[in-house]
């Protein structure tokens, strides 16, 4: 038996390394929700671009990437959920319509909500709105299926600088002054900014980037 043992450990790993792809995913999202719950802020892979993450119902996180950012507090931050759930604990009225452009978009799409709730108060706009993109897979997904609670995702950048679209476009600045930096083989995002769409309070619907 003992023989047996040594003879299956000195094989080496198949070719598919799904078992290691699994490891390094647990690994990650274990040392980000560490962070998260102390306050901290992430730099991680988002289902479009790379973003600042943080816990978005901690109103000294959400400080830390508006001084990150050197971003006026006035303007307000997107946030990430992953079910319907979550979403409906941080808005106020989800309706018919909105389930239908969730249900039926084919690409990341985010929708300001005109009126949030059970948020930091510095994520939310002046007006009462809140912008969120519900995630349907992927790296952020599996992150806030084992934390439950939604994210802050900003673009990782100094305001008023380009928007970077993959890791390599991030500033040494943004790197060098966050938490914890996730691994990069774990980003399988679109490299592009998400659809906006806004809801007025009586049902309008305004396409506000494509």
């Amino acid at each position: 038996m003992l023989r047996l043992l040594l003879k299956l450990l000195k094989k080496p790993f198949p070719e598919n390394h799904n078992f290691l792809i699994y490891c390094t995913l647990t690994n990650e999202i274990n040392k980000c929700i560490e962070v998260l719950n102390a306050g901290g802020i992430i730099l991680y892979p988002t289902d479009t671009v790379w973003g600042l993450g943080c816990d978005a119902t901690n109103e000294v996180a959400v400080k830390k990437i508006y001084t990150l950012k050197q971003r006026s507090e006035s303007k307000s931050l997107i946030i990430l959920v992953n079910n319907d759930a979550m979403l409906q604990k941080h808005v106020t009225e989800v309706s018919d319509l909105t389930w239908d452009i969730i249900d039926l978009a084919t690409t990341p799409t985010t929708i300001i909500y005109p009126s949030a709730k059970n948020l930091a108060k510095n994520v939310i706009a002046a007006d009462g709105s809140i912008a969120i993109r519900m995630i349907k897979e992927g790296f952020c997904y599996q992150l806030m299926q084992k934390f439950r609670k939604p994210l802050v995702s900003t673009s990782a950048n100094i305001s008023d600088k380009p928007t970077p679209l993959t890791f390599n476009d991030i500033s040494k600045e943004i790197i060098s002054n966050v938490a914890y930096v996730v691994d990069a083989s774990l980003d399988n995002g679109t490299h592009q900014p998400s659809a906006l769409i806004k809801l007025g309070v009586n049902g309008e619907v305004e396409v506000l980037r494509k």
